[in-house]
């Protein structure tokens, strides 16, 4: 899965991907019942996202589950406020790139290289971050 610069371009893909792997479903007919989500903070300090969909709840996905039942259906068919989403991220959940294509959730700064990628990161997830 790629990672996208914008929610609404993650949101798109998975929509994609989800139909994708359900050929049998139109995009209009489609009933999902668990969203998520994923942000990351590359080494340059860019944010990405991914996202997901399930057609089952219980279906375990590399994402944190955000929606579920009728408001993972409501992301789906476009009804849901990006700006809401952000707020409502997690900050301990997001994953920090440390070396190329390797994530964590924090960086590590027991060595020169972690201490000043901690430094870069270290505004991340504040509330102008959220917004953005």
């Amino acid at each position: 899965m790629s990672m996208y610069s914008t929610l609404e371009e993650a949101i798109d893909a998975a929509r994609e991907e989800f139909l994708a792997n359900h050929p049998e479903m139109e995009e209009e007919d489609a009933s999902v019942s668990q969203f998520g989500l994923q942000k990351y903070v590359m080494q340059d300090g860019d944010i990405m996202w991914q996202a997901e969909f399930f057609d089952d709840e219980g279906e375990p996905g590399e994402f944190h589950p955000v929606r579920s039942g009728e408001a993972a259906q409501a992301v789906w068919d476009g009804d849901f406020d990006e700006v809401e989403l952000r707020q409502e991220w997690l900050p301990e959940n997001t994953l920090h790139e440390w070396d190329e294509g390797e994530f964590q959730l924090e960086p590590p700064i027991d060595t020169e290289e972690g201490a000043a990628a901690a430094a870069e990161w270290e505004d991340d997830n504040s509330d102008s971050d959220r917004w953005a």
